[in-house]
């Protein structure tokens, strides 16, 4: 729990200067930041330029009036500025069902199945269903792209790498050794790799009747990337489960697959969280690698948009804003990982009190 306020500032001091150390590290900071935050301030406040044109800009500070005039093609790259109602909302589903999958109370079949229905309802929408001209990928970008790419490719990808993991601490040899071939192949090769794949391998090898959108290749190899990722971190997850656990379920007469829904697999998930959330934001910053297959991503369509005529040269503020979309998002993710973890094992203490047990120190403290 939140230290109370009567104990945050001897916290704060002891962390800060309760060591020779500490101290060093915090005056050495503290003069960098003299260094840094003064030249910062004065370019993004005191100098900058938050209306006008490009001519009303000067080099000697921040031109937000750029983004004010560009902050619509950053979010939504080349789609179609009178349709733009559509990825705008298809922002606001893809974090609906992101926030949903966040809560506890919302874990079970009907999150299973709003998953692909939101999915579907965000491709048409980004694909202009029930317009008069269809709109094609290549014009699609900006957050829509990355949050779906990201969402979709990740959702998937779990599924497919509980199989994995699985299958690698399997007693069939053939499909053990499959799982490891495939993990470690995967893990071997660049990102950059698999998207050319996506782009120039992938087409010439599906007959013409098969082809699809290069959106769609994309997030099928990156989803097949992903999974390799994914799934040693569950294994790390598997194997921190004792054995006693799986010969506990077989005497009481489980199959294989309920052992592994009811009991293993819970337990496993459970311990990985800091490892899954880490990998999400790792996935969620290589969405940029899109722009190698022309893909407008959000970071790509900033580039792109201090590359106007009329704008040139202001990659600063596009970059920054850039960075603050992310950093909210990864921010709130490794928030969440934190609550999550309080939350389940505030769950395991409580079911330990019930049975009469006493809860590790550790639970006590949390």
């Amino acid at each position: 729990m939140t230290a109370a306020p009567s104990r945050l500032l001897p916290a704060l001091r002891s962390g800060l200067f309760g060591t020779r150390t500490n101290t060093l590290i915090t005056l050495a900071m503290l003069l960098v930041l003299s260094q840094v935050v003064p030249p910062f301030l004065r370019w993004a406040v005191l100098d900058a330029t938050f209306s006008g044109n490009a001519a009303a800009c000067s080099r000697e500070g921040a031109c937000w009036a750029f983004v004010v005039a560009k902050l619509r093609f950053i979010l939504f790259a080349f789609y179609p500025p009178e349709l733009q109602w559509r990825p705008s909302l298809v922002i606001v589903l893809l974090t609906a069902i992101l926030a949903a999958s966040a809560l506890p109370r919302f874990w079970g079949r009907p999150l299973l199945v709003a998953w692909p229905l939101t999915i579907l309802a965000c491709w048409l929408l980004m694909q202009g269903a029930f317009t008069a001209t269809p709109i094609p990928s290549n014009q699609w970008g900006g957050l829509p792209v990355t949050l779906f790419v990201w969402a979709v490719c990740f959702a998937a990808a779990t599924p497919i790498a509980v199989l994995l993991a699985l299958a690698r601490r399997s007693t069939l040899g053939g499909l053990r050794t499959f799982s490891v071939l495939y993990i470690e192949l995967m893990r071997g090769t660049p990102m950059v790799a698999i998207l050319y794949v996506a782009m120039l391998i992938l087409p010439m090898a599906l007959p013409d009747e098969l082809s699809f959108d290069k959106m769609l290749r994309a997030i099928l190899m990156v989803t097949l990337f992903w999974a390799a990722y994914i799934a040693e971190v569950i294994r790390a997850g598997l194997q921190a489960i004792p054995n006693g656990q799986r010969e506990a379920a077989t005497a009481l007469g489980l199959g294989y697959w309920r052992t592994q829904r009811l009991v293993i697999l819970p337990q496993a998930l459970r311990v990985v969280i800091p490892g899954m959330v880490n990998l999400a934001i790792g996935f969620l910053l290589a969405t940029s690698l899109l722009a190698v297959i022309g893909i407008f991503d959000l970071l790509n369509a900033a580039r792109a948009s201090a590359a106007d005529p009329q704008w040139l040269g202001f990659y600063n503020e596009a970059y920054i804003v850039v960075a603050v979309i992310y950093f909210v998002i990864c921010f709130g993710a490794s928030r969440y990982s934190r609550w999550l973890e309080r939350r389940l094992a505030g769950g395991k203490e409580g079911s330990a009190a019930a049975s009469g047990g006493k809860p590790s120190p550790a639970l006590r403290k949390e």
